[in-house]
């Protein structure tokens, strides 16, 4: 009894498995909206000292870098616990009673100083007003029905509405991290802001504690788009193995697995001319296009899987 299968079939399947892993990767990371943008961000903007940033934006050179440093102000002002700020954020948003509906935001304002990002001697000025939703720190959420507000409700909103009162600060005794393009400001002053169609990001906290800031908690599902986007890699690359063998060893040809194989046949040989050793058939620049497509998916593999989990190795100058 024997099995004949088609070896064609088999590197269709693993690449149509990879696209698959490829597919489902990609729809997790969708699932995070804008914030995945800023966490990727975060994680790939090369680090540069102040002192280099500041050199950058004199000389004119345009790159979306990170700088690490004390933030300090002249001008900033104090919280209900006298806490020094440089930026006060605070935001009023509501839904149907029961969770029915999406969030709706009533009010938003904010209150800001200017800052800079100082380190040893060095200091560069942050573009505050360019930050929008580039703001990452740990919030301070109030949550309850409108009703608990009292005379602060808002207008035309039951009752017995879900409110929640948001406030992001940043205070100027904080470390904090800002990834954007050094520039010159208005005033001839270097200054880091938004550019090259990336925003200006800030964050007081640690890489991976801004990682699951981002992610809301949900590194499981973060954690299932890199898995899913690694053996999506490694199976289209499995594929492509396959294709380079079939090229170089002949193609075409069904293979038929028999219940007693022959004993005569070793695996190696070549049974088509008795006598002589196995030699290269098919289509070789085929296969050398297939090991070269095989080697840069792997580089790209890598690389996103490097961008996606947040690795701290940074590259560019500075420490």
């Amino acid at each position: 009894m024997s099995r004949t299968y088609d070896p064609g079939v088999i590197p269709l399947v693993l690449a149509v498995a990879g696209a698959l892993a490829l597919g489902v990767a990609a729809a997790i990371l969708r699932s995070f909206g804008p914030r995945y943008r800023v966490g990727r961000l975060l994680a790939v903007a090369p680090r540069v000292s102040v002192a280099e940033a500041v050199r950058m934006a004199e000389a004119g050179e345009t790159a979306y870098v990170r700088v690490d440093g004390r933030i300090d102000s002249d001008d900033e002002f104090e919280d209900a616990d006298h806490r020094p700020l440089v930026l006060r954020r605070t935001t009023l948003r509501w839904r149907r009673p029961g969770g029915r509906g999406s969030w709706v935001t009533l009010d938003e304002a904010t209150e800001q100083v200017g800052f800079v990002v100082r380190e040893g001697l060095d200091e560069i000025s942050v573009a505050t007003p360019e930050l929008a939703g580039g703001l990452v720190v740990v919030p301070q959420v109030r949550r309850g029905p409108a009703g608990d507000l009292g005379d602060g409700a808002p207008a035309g909103v039951p009752a017995d509405a879900d409110v929640t009162h948001t406030v992001e600060q940043v205070s100027s005794v904080e470390h904090a991290t800002v990834a954007g393009v050094p520039r010159r400001g208005t005033d001839g002053k270097p200054v880091i802001g938004a550019g090259l169609g990336r925003p200006l990001l800030l964050t007081t906290l640690e890489q991976d504690e801004a990682m699951r800031m981002l992610t809301g908690g949900a590194t499981g599902r973060a954690r299932l788009a890199i898995a899913c986007l690694v053996a999506g890699a490694a199976l289209l690359g499995g594929a492509t193995i396959w294709f380079v063998l079939d090229a170089l060893l002949g193609s075409g040809v069904a293979v038929t697995v028999a219940a007693s194989p022959d004993p005569t046949l070793r695996p190696g040989g070549d049974t088509r001319t008795p006598g002589s050793g196995p030699g290269f058939v098919g289509e070789p620049m085929l296969a050398i296009l297939g090991v070269l497509a095989l080697g840069v998916g792997a580089l790209l593999a890598t690389l996103a899987y490097v961008r996606l989990s947040g690795g701290r190795g940074s590259t560019g100058t500075g420490p």
